[in-house]
């Protein structure tokens, strides 16, 4: 039921990503810069509320109720857009405040989402249980624009924006619908900076949860840098036909579900240190291949396939162990702390990435950024392979915890690790 309803409510997410900027521009002849005050609203949340949400997680008994509240809150707003367009008092404002709403609603619903699945879900099946929300992110990326676009067509773009006002509704219904207990005990309160500071000590601290934190921002600065030239570089120097970028992105959605499905079953045999030490060896293969395509547009088009379904899996398989090994280092009452230290970082580091890849796409060529972002992506290994997720390295044990040692029943990842992974 949770996964379902985090796939309905991604999925719903993604038709008004392209329904609400499509009613700014079309209807409301929104400008430059009133579509970037829009394109902004979306993330002032995380930046202003991310690390206080950590905070106000923690402190919580039960995180459903939260849960539902968010996803209930983000419903009324989302209706509101339809409801103003057919009075006749909708304009650039409202979408900016329904924007800030929602996107501070999301960071709620994610800071508390994080503990409550430690709470519900047995730590053998931990890993399973985020190879399938980051499937939900798969199915919506391949799902999601082709349906935003035919809801648009048949219905108009803002009473399309009413898909994700049921999503959201839909997503809470399921979510009530859960009838397995939490087992959380809240952590005590010393005060919200107080809270906060000791969620970015843990992750900065604790030298797994550092390297996982170090990983991921490295990752997205670099990502984002190569996401600002993308479609220039696609266009303008693969030539790269428009309808055949959309058809990428889409197998990348694909090598996301298979990478979701295979890490699920490798994480058993092989355990997620590993899988995390391999898939960021790899995790620049797609951006290189990019950067060094030449040839005809059927041996771009190929190798642009292959690499970018690649690409896909290994992204899942990645994120998924992080959050994995994530829930396993944090001591529980720092989880939702240590989770939203790290979404606060990410989503930091995008927007400075992706003023830096624009800029110096501008001084040294897009090919060149290409190839940095390669470069500097592949650095984020060293964070991981020199932390104690090596094999033959010692671990520390969690935040909070006394060391343990592992049962037989544990499962092979521990013992191979001798006491030896997330980005989102």
């Amino acid at each position: 039921m949770l996964w379902t309803a985090r796939t309905v409510s991604i999925t719903g997410s993604e038709v008004s990503k392209l329904a609400i900027p499509l009613t700014a521009v079309t209807l409301l002849t929104a400008s430059p810069s009133q579509m970037g005050l829009l394109t902004a609203a979306a993330f002032v949340p995380a930046l202003l509320l991310g690390l206080q949400s950590g905070a106000i997680a923690d402190r919580l008994t039960r995180h459903r109720p939260l849960m539902i509240a968010c996803e209930l809150v983000s419903c009324v707003a989302a209706v509101t857009i339809p409801l103003a367009w057919l009075l006749g008092v909708l304009n650039i404002a409202w979408l900016i405040v329904v924007a800030l709403v929602i996107g501070a609603a999301g960071v709620l619903f994610k800071a508390a989402n994080f503990p409550h699945v430690a709470a519900v879900v047995a730590p053998e099946q931990r890993t399973e249980a985020m190879a399938g929300f980051q499937a939900s992110y798969s199915v919506a990326s391949v799902s999601g624009p082709g349906l935003a676009g035919l809801l648009v067509q048949l219905l108009t773009a803002p009473i399309a924006v009413v898909v994700e006002a049921l999503s959201f509704l839909a997503s809470a219904l399921m979510l009530r619908a859960i009838r397995t207990p939490e087992k959380t005990t809240p952590a005590t309160s010393r005060g919200m900076w107080r809270d906060v500071m000791e969620g970015l000590k843990a992750s900065v601290t604790h030298p797994v949860l550092r390297a996982l934190l170090g990983a991921g921002v490295t990752i997205n600065f670099f990502a984002m840098a190569y996401t600002a030239v993308y479609m220039l570089y696609m266009l303008n120097t693969l030539g790269i036909p428009n309808g055949m970028i959309g058809v990428l992105i889409a197998l990348s959605g694909v090598g996301g579900l298979l990478g979701a499905w295979a890490t699920s079953r490798l994480s058993k045999r092989y355990g997620e240190n590993r899988i995390l030490l391999y898939s960021v060896i790899f995790f620049p293969i797609e951006i290189l291949a990019v950067g060094l395509l030449t040839g005809p547009l059927w041996w771009k088009l190929a190798l642009l396939a292959l690499t970018g379904t690649i690409t896909g899996g290994i992204v899942v398989a990645f994120a998924t162990c992080m959050g994995a090994i994530t829930l396993r280092e944090a001591s529980p009452e720092l989880r939702g702390r240590v989770n939203a230290t790290m979404t606060f970082a990410v989503q930091g580091v995008l927007a400075l990435g992706g003023l830096a890849g624009g800029f110096l796409a501008e001084l040294i060529g897009l090919r060149a950024v290409i190839l940095i972002c390669a470069a500097g992506i592949a650095l984020s290994s060293i964070w991981i392979w020199t932390s104690p997720l090596r094999p033959n390295r010692p671990k520390p044990s969690p935040l909070g915890t006394s060391p343990v040692q592992p049962s037989p029943h544990q499962g092979i990842d521990r013992l191979i690790a001798c006491k030896r992974h997330w980005g989102h």
